[in-house]
């Protein structure tokens, strides 16, 4: 039990550092507007609704990278040849990434591919346990 909540907390852990550099690296080849504070919530939605399609695929490929991390991670920690542990953190990103996209005006593609890419987790998990043998 202690291993898999270690897994868990792993593969959310070195998912949110996939994301957060990701991200990083969009911020830098798409940055925010002069003068603009990201915790200023309507500007960052203004600026949501006009920015350019690279500016959020650099999102989605960021939860891309991160799903494909967290789910090898969370499995190579519970080490049990079973993806409940990368679900788990799957299921804990999409919430957080459902939640983004209520408060900020996205597009219906961003929502498609914000779901889907999380699906990813199980690539991951597939990969790390085949890794076991």
């Amino acid at each position: 039990m202690l291993r898999n909540i270690l897994a868990v907390l792993g593969g959310i852990f070195s998912g949110s550092i996939c994301v957060w550099l990701m991200e990083s690296l969009g911020h830098y080849l798409y940055p925010l507007p002069k003068g603009m504070k990201p915790n200023d919530i309507e500007a960052f939605k203004d600026y949501i609704a006009n920015a350019p399609f690279m500016a959020l695929f650099f999102v989605i490929l960021s939860y891309g990278v991160a799903a494909f991390v967290a789910g090898f991670v969370a499995s190579k920690i519970t080490k049990n040849g079973k993806h409940t542990a990368a679900i788990v953190c799957g299921i804990i990103f999409l919430f957080f990434t459902v939640y983004n996209m209520v408060v900020l005006p996205t597009p219906v593609w961003f929502w498609v591919l914000g779901i889907v890419v999380w699906g990813l987790v199980l690539i991951g998990s597939k990969l790390a346990i085949n890794k076991k043998n």
